[in-house]
């Protein structure tokens, strides 16, 4: 078996330098500055973003950093490390949404190109153009909001070169403004890029604070900080990367939020957060698969729910800790059985950190691959790690790569 695979974040100097250097290799002039945005991973509430229900997402210190200057014309140039050796060039008036002839057909430039488009729609505007080089370190593919964390970092540098006043800073951000900014950011990955997510990614990367988890309640979009100081109690999440392939503009992600409003429709509510019995619910629904997919997000609004009062209470010791690793483990059980958005590298992995001592573990983002998480005492993450590699070892799988997730700050400005 090969070693343990940590990705580890960038330092934000490292990441600055990155892609200051990127950009004044391609375009030879310096930028106006540098903007990054963290990826996300949510611990409970996963597929009720887009039910209205709550989400528990905190800010990962992996993140996308984007070194940009506006232009005096409407033309937007893009460069990443894995396009070096071509720039993307696009006109921001010929623009338009996946499918119309505005398409923009670079998936990863469609996140930062659709950013602008979708302020101006909002009446920010009109906005320049802009150069940009675009450095990573948030793992693609691995359902921790990488393309979410490409549109914050676009939309808070676009903020500050164009004067919106917005975003605030990192430090004391302005937080209204930055609910402008999300919606931005979703209606481009919407629109522009093709995938129908419902906000939570955004919102965690632009409104999430360090040490702190996020408890957004996705009717309204209304957050507050809730204490998450895993360490302080001898804690940590390990984030495991499965390596298997993920991808939200596929169907099943559309086809799932598709079953929900369908259930919704029938059971007469605008979204499922409000449906009070769920017993009686499926029995309305009177369809297996329906009445499956809305068992999850009931259930799932309950547990998350929970979990937030949890937090609330003290620090996750005791019985508050045994009830959050249940919560956790229920959760993926749902997703497994009811939603059907798990995989069977999901579901080793989990199994795997379960047998090996994690507290709870469970999928989480979008699933059909992506990333699990496990809750862990901290001297133990490295042995529940092995254990998750040598299970996929044991199945001839690609080594699963791993994090060591701590609440981190918001999308903001470096220098």
């Amino acid at each position: 078996m090969n070693a343990l695979v940590w990705a580890d974040a960038a330092t934000p100097e490292e990441g600055g330098a990155q892609a200051t250097n990127l950009f004044r290799e391609t375009f030879n002039y310096e930028p106006r500055g540098v903007w990054s945005a963290p990826g996300r991973v949510n611990i409970i509430g996963e597929h009720v973003d887009y039910n209205g229900g709550p989400c528990v997402p905190i800010a990962l210190p992996h993140r996308a950093y984007v070194a940009l200057s506006p232009r005096q014309d409407r033309t937007i140039r893009l460069i990443s490390p894995q396009t070096r050796e071509a720039i993307d060039v696009l006109d921001l008036d010929a623009l338009g949404p996946k499918g119309g002839p505005g398409e923009v057909a670079n998936h990863w430039t469609a996140y930062l190109a659709g950013v602008p488009w979708a302020l101006e729609r909002a009446g920010y505007g009109p906005l320049p153009g802009f150069d940009a080089a675009l450095w990573s370190c948030v793992p693609l593919g691995g359902g921790l909001s990488s393309s979410a964390a490409l549109e914050c970092a676009t939309a808070v540098a676009l903020d500050e070169v164009c004067s919106l006043g917005l975003a605030g800073s990192i430090e004391a951000p302005n937080d209204e403004g930055r609910r402008v900014l999300v919606d931005a950011a979703r209606v481009a990955e919407n629109q522009i890029a093709g995938a129908n997510t419902g906000g939570l990614d955004q919102t965690a990367s632009m409104r999430c604070r360090e040490g702190h988890a996020l408890a957004l309640d996705c009717s309204d979009m209304s957050t507050r900080q809730v204490p998450f100081d895993l360490g302080a109690v001898g804690l940590e999440l390990l984030v495991i990367d499965t390596r298997a392939k993920h991808s939200l503009a596929d169907g099943q992600y559309g086809a799932r939020r598709a079953d929900c409003e369908e259930s919704a429709r029938i059971l007469g509510v605008d979204q499922l957060v409000e449906v009070a019995d769920l017993a009686q619910a499926v029995a309305a629904l009177n369809d297996e698969r329906l009445a499956a997919r809305t068992r999850h997000v009931v259930s799932e609004i309950a547990r998350t729910r929970a979990f937030i009062d949890l937090l609330v209470e003290g620090p996750l010791e005791g019985t508050r800790l045994k009830v959050a690793g249940a919560l956790m483990d229920d959760s993926h059980e749902s997703l497994r059985d009811d939603y059907e958005v798990s995989c069977p590298e999901l579901d080793v992995a989990v199994a795997a950190a379960r047998s090996a001592g994690a507290h709870g573990a469970r999928m989480t983002g979008g699933g059909f691959g992506g990333s699990a998480i496990a809750l862990v005492d901290a001297d133990a993450t490295p042995d529940v790690a092995l254990a998750v590699a040598r299970a996929y070892a044991e199945r001839g799988w690609e080594t699963p790569h791993f994090i060591r997730a701590l609440p981190s700050a918001p999308a903001g400005y470096l220098g």
